[in-house]
């Protein structure tokens, strides 16, 4: 497939992909709303990161694999409820602050940065449906004779759009007149992304 052929179609795709509501995206707007704009940039940096293992597995042939052994899918799958379990289980632990805080006051310590890149990384990497999309999305784009370059340019575009979408989520959720709205009501909140997430967890586990 011609490069800007296949660039095209992956960049409308996963800007589709990248946008519809799921793990990511909650956990991304909950580290945001209650810890600020610099833990919900880190998040989502975090979540690019992760979606470079699967980029990667996905260039070298194995999630066709993963795809296709049961087991494998059924591991992935309880491994990764277990933990949309384990983040929602937290959020659902909110308590109300005493204070509205206006984000760009809010410091994130640095040895909570790596904490916070970490967990991004683990929800997107331990996403179950991953697998099966990128052998979609893939099985489109890639060919046997595809040069090395054009996978590892289409890789880090992928890579950077799911970043910048999930910046973009912490930064509108951080404009002090947004973010105010949000913390008056932040501990509710919390607890409701917190509920979804745990449901996100349960239903992924039993599907």
């Amino acid at each position: 497939m011609e490069f800007w052929h296949g660039f095209l179609i992956i960049t409308g795709i996963h800007i589709l992909a990248a946008m519809s509501p799921g793990p990511d995206f909650i956990y991304v707007s909950q580290q945001t709303l209650s810890r600020g704009r610099a833990a919900g940039i880190i998040c989502a940096l975090g979540v690019a990161f992760g979606l470079g293992v699967h980029i990667l597995y996905s260039v070298l042939g194995l999630a066709v694999v993963i795809a296709s052994a049961a087991w494998i899918l059924t591991t992935i799958k309880i491994i990764g409820g277990i933990y949309l379990i384990y983040l929602g289980y937290k959020g659902l632990k909110a308590r109300a602050k005493n204070q509205v805080q206006i984000i760009e006051k809010v410091e994130v310590q640095q040895e909570n940065r790596l904490k916070t890149l970490w967990k991004g990384f683990l929800c997107n990497v331990l996403n179950p449906k991953a697998p099966v999309y990128f052998v979609s999305v893939f099985t489109v784009v890639l060919s046997p004779n595809m040069p090395v370059w054009q996978l590892a340019i289409y890789g880090v575009w992928m890579m950077f759009l799911q970043f910048v979408w999930f910046a973009s989520v912490a930064f509108l959720l951080s404009i002090p007149k947004v973010n105010k709205q949000f913390q008056k009501a932040g501990h509710w909140i919390d607890r409701i992304l917190g509920f979804v997430m745990v449901g996100l967890g349960i239903k992924v586990i039993s599907s």
